[in-house]
């Protein structure tokens, strides 16, 4: 069920956490993120399709499989990020969406407005990358 949104809403920490509003917002922010890494994808898929003429000089060629390469890996690593969306948005459907895995405690407003994906509060994604650290070094 989609709820309508007012146009200038903003989730806001005086509101009851991952209410029903809260959760459209962040479904819809989502849904669109989606959508642009799936255009964008169409796009360059559209671009590698129609860029298929052989370069005459060696120069020109390495630069264009240079150019297609780094596309390429932009696009699997979008790939990926639309795969941890589509898990966001399934966490939204079964109420865990908002909340640490860690911690069970809920991940700040600021924090999912910049990342919607985010699984991790700060201070556990914190605590994350320092033992990622720690046992990197060893």
């Amino acid at each position: 069920m989609t709820i309508p949104l007012p146009h200038d809403y903003r989730p806001a920490d005086d509101e009851s956490f991952m209410n029903p509003l809260m959760l459209e917002y962040f479904r819809q922010k989502l849904l669109s993120w989606k959508d642009e890494l799936l255009r964008e994808s169409s796009e360059t898929l559209q671009n590698l399709q129609q860029d298929n003429v052989p370069e005459a000089d060696v120069a020109d060629r390495a630069s264009t499989e240079t150019d297609r390469a780094l596309e390429l890996r932009t696009r699997d690593r979008e790939r990926k990020l639309i795969a941890k969306i589509d898990e966001a948005l399934e966490r939204i459907e079964t109420g865990n969406f908002g909340y640490c895995e860690e911690t069970g405690e809920p991940i700040s407003l600021g924090r999912l407005e910049a990342r919607p994906i985010a699984t991790l509060s700060i201070e556990a994604q914190e605590l994350h990358e320092r033992l990622e650290r720690t046992h990197r070094d060893d």
